[in-house]
């Protein structure tokens, strides 16, 4: 029982963290809100370009403000989202793993945080989710 304590309020921290990333890149898209570090780290030399690819920036924030949500939600539900829990977690380290199609920003300093949590702490979420939520519950009051 308490290590599912332990894991509501963990799948509540990092949706917080997703959110906040989310909230940066799909308000802010390419330059993003500043959220995470200075904002200043390109200059735009094609206004058309740089637009629809912001926009598709936007999305992807967007995306991944939804999967912030998620987790935020699996906090609560934990047992009715297990199988949209599961599949956004695989998807993370799929992501994760596409990071190495940028051989030489992959494990940068700037990175390797991201990279660490996509590779190590989601597939241990995933295992903690599967197994967490198949496990009966006690007491009908639980929260599912």
């Amino acid at each position: 029982m308490a290590s599912r304590v332990v894991l509501r309020a963990l799948l509540l921290a990092v949706g917080a963290a997703v959110v906040l990333t989310g909230v940066n890149v799909g308000f802010g898209g390419i330059r993003t809100l500043g959220l995470q570090g200075p904002q200043d780290f390109m200059d735009v030399t094609n206004a058309a370009a740089f637009g629809a690819q912001d926009s598709h920036v936007r999305f992807l924030g967007g995306l991944w403000l939804g999967v912030g949500l998620l987790f935020a939600a699996g906090a609560f539900y934990l047992r009715r989202l297990r199988g949209a829990l599961l599949a956004a977690l695989a998807l993370i380290v799929i992501g994760g793993l596409a990071r190495f199609s940028a051989a030489g920003a992959a494990l940068g300093p700037s990175v390797l945080p991201s990279l660490i949590a996509e590779l190590a702490l989601m597939p241990a979420l995933f295992a903690w989710v599967w197994f967490a939520a198949r496990a009966p519950q006690v007491g009908a009051a639980a929260p599912q």
